[in-house]
């Protein structure tokens, strides 16, 4: 099993793309956990389409990104555990 987190605070520009670049990986052992700080960019309307998709949604504030990586990891059960932040990509 592998465990990704996405850290975001107000990155909704950027969060469905990355989104979509990890679920599209189609990779059968995958926990993908989003980590999101309260946003107040319309974050919420891109993490309510994808409920069904991820492992673990939260949105709350937190006390910053490594915060919300370290909350992440503990809702995480894989043997790999990596984090990929809210503007990046997975290749």
């Amino acid at each position: 099993m592998v465990s990704i987190v996405t850290p975001s605070l107000n990155q909704a520009v950027f969060l469905e793309r990355t989104m979509q670049s990890v679920l599209q990986q189609n990779y059968p052992k995958l926990e993908y956990i989003i980590m999101d700080g309260a946003s107040k960019d319309g974050t919420d309307r891109i993490l309510t389409c994808y409920h069904d998709q991820a492992t673990y949604l939260d949105s709350r504030q937190d006390r910053g990104q490594a915060h919300a990586i370290n909350c992440g990891f503990q809702h995480a059960s894989g043997d790999i555990l990596a984090w990929l932040n809210a503007d990046d990509l997975l290749l």
